[in-house]
């Protein structure tokens, strides 16, 4: 409280001596109209600093692991500030292609054949100017796999290689079927339950530098993939640990809540008519196992999976599709760290689902949750990042 106190003498001194030095004429100049400005400034930063501005909240299943996070990963203790005057989530999610930067990255695009006859883009971006890690063979490798239709060339993959080459570490950016530019070569595409595209680029990359420590870290569908990677190979995977982001745990629950009338018409909508571009360039592949027409035709997410990928990936109903797709039944079965946030407003990912596998005694607030699961139990642990 005497921090939230001195925060507001402090902000309110401030905006009185702007306000005092900067408007001068008219209602605005007039001491009712600098009142009633200083009143709302004031009120609102009582509001943002009491309500919005919070610090993180660790939840961990043992005390080790939480002394852990704290001493190597201080995030964990620090109070998070959103941006002061668009810290609503979907706000943030609307304005940031607008005014998102994009670093510079120079990738090396390598093209791997599968299995059934079809290939995989891969973006590497080797470092070579790396001054913490000069030996190629052991150079750390980030594995990063994007959102829904996202490749390489998205802001926050390229934002992410940019704090990787400051670290010295080698990136290569997993762009599923059909969605970076490359040609379809089979008629299948991707979907976050079907885990054998992974399987083949981890296990390239990992003979590619098999000294090398490798890790992995996945946005949205990149992250639920991983995930259910993860807990379908248990502690076998080559990866030493993983990170998640805006995880959609529960796929019956994110889709329900993107089907609210006002995130339908900001988010969902949209969504769909990237995936229909995203599946429409090869149509030609598709014709003979699904109706395109009836595809383009969809509205939401959930008619496009039950159109187009329950249909291509072999799943009687879209239920069942959307049930092995859902992270949260594999989590047990993780063998490595990984550190799962989670915002608590994020509507791609409501905070009900995840809330209901932490304790009964945590209360839930607005903000982050972030997810680290080990594969002993005195380690296994749940961690909160709470705004």
């Amino acid at each position: 409280m005497q921090r939230l106190a001195m925060d507001l003498r402090m902000l309110s001194r401030e905006l009185s001596l702007y306000l005092e030095h900067q408007v001068r004429v008219g209602f605005f100049g007039s001491g009712v109209g600098l009142s009633l400005i200083l009143g709302f400034s004031v009120a609102y930063a009582c509001y943002y600093l009491s309500s919005i501005a919070k610090k993180p909240q660790l939840v961990t299943g043992g005390e080790s692991f939480s002394r852990f996070l704290q001493n190597h990963c201080p995030v964990v203790t620090e109070t998070y500030y959103p941006t002061v005057w668009c810290w609503e989530s979907r706000g943030q999610t609307l304005l940031r292609p607008f005014i998102t930067s994009k670093p510079s990255v120079q990738y090396r695009n390598e093209l791997i054949k599968t299995a059934d006859g079809g290939q995989i883009s891969l973006d590497w971006f080797d470092n070579c100017n790396s001054k913490c890690y000069m030996d190629t063979t052991t150079r750390p490798t980030v594995l990063l796999l994007p959102g829904l239709t996202g490749t390489s060339k998205e802001s926050y993959i390229l934002h992410m290689i940019h704090l990787s080459e400051e670290l010295g570490y080698r990136c290569v950016v997993f762009n599923n079927r059909g969605v970076a530019g490359e040609n379809l070569l089979t008629p299948r595409t991707y979907c976050c339950a079907n885990t054998e595209d992974l399987e083949t680029v981890i296990h390239h990359v990992h003979r590619l530098y098999p000294s090398a420590p490798f890790l992995a870290a996945g946005v949205s569908m990149g992250g639920m993939l991983l995930l259910n990677y993860l807990g379908k190979i248990g502690p076998k995977t080559p990866l030493k640990a993983a990170a998640t982001f805006s995880v959609g745990w529960n796929t019956f629950a994110c889709s329900e809540s993107l089907e609210k009338p006002l995130n339908w018409l900001l988010f969902n909508y949209y969504l769909t008519t990237c995936l229909q571009s995203s599946v429409n360039k090869h149509r030609h592949m598709f014709v003979k196992q699904i109706d395109m027409d009836h595809v383009m035709k969809a509205k939401s997410i959930r008619e496009f999976d039950k159109r187009f990928t329950s249909v291509m990936f072999g799943y009687q109903t879209i239920d069942d599709y959307y049930t092995d797709a859902s992270p949260n039944r594999r989590l047990k079965s993780v063998g490595i760290p990984v550190l799962c946030l989670n915002s608590v407003d994020d509507v791609f990912s409501p905070s009900h689902v995840f809330m209901s596998s932490m304790e009964p005694n945590v209360e839930p607030n607005m903000g982050f949750e972030l997810t680290t699961l080990r594969p002993e139990p005195e380690l296994r642990s749940r961690v909160m990042l709470s705004r």
